[in-house]
């Protein structure tokens, strides 16, 4: 029987811990470039627009519309700008232990939900809104705050035909893979499960 000194235990621990470490880095990098590659799909991704640049676009367009873009702080991966009721408005999305969530105020935060993905993320806000709309616009809170509803993305370029249709049918259809048509359609329609 071999007994390891303290010491070694230690190294043994610390290297697992460092290996432990890594892991969640990869798993991070990979969570960030997989969020990247569904965004780029999506038509509603502006890259690197700034806050004054994406306040520009949205000023004529309706409340609910919004747009997804780089953040230009460097703790944020990306902001989603939308237009409410008392004008355009920015939104950090924070990215932390491998979930993306809205940024909030330290009292709501453990409220928020958390999404494997950005585009997760914005479905969710938007079915939300959806689902809640409103007669009539509200007016600001008593402390300033409006409402905030993701209804409209507002496109980088115009999407094609084909991208809106995936859409229309992924918002419609309970199951993909159950629809009477071809495989290689419904690979298509499920390499963007998103009906936003």
């Amino acid at each position: 029987m071999t007994c390891q000194s303290s010491e070694s235990q230690e190294a043994i621990e610390d290297a697992r811990g460092a290996d432990d470490g890594a892991r969640t880095e990869e798993s991070d990098e990979s969570r960030v470039a997989s969020a990247m590659k569904e965004l780029r799909k999506t038509g509603w991704y502006w890259g690197g627009l700034t806050a004054n640049e994406a306040k520009e676009i949205l000023q004529n367009s309706s409340e609910g519309s919004f747009l997804l873009r780089d953040s230009s702080q460097r703790d944020f991966l990306f902001t989603i700008s939308a237009m409410t009721s008392a004008g355009p408005t920015n939104l950090r999305i924070e990215f932390r232990h491998g979930k993306f969530k809205l940024d909030s105020v330290v009292l709501v935060k453990p409220k928020l939900k958390q999404f494997d993905s950005v585009v997760h993320l914005v479905e969710h806000y938007v079915q939300l809104s959806r689902s809640g709309g409103r007669a009539a616009p509200a007016p600001p809170g008593p402390n300033g705050t409006v409402q905030l509803l993701l209804t409209r993305p507002v496109y980088a370029a115009v999407p094609s035909l084909q991208h809106l249709c995936r859409i229309g049918i992924n918002r419609s259809a309970r199951r993909v893979q159950d629809l009477p048509i071809p495989n290689r359609l419904k690979d298509y329609l499920t390499d963007y499960a998103y009906n936003v």
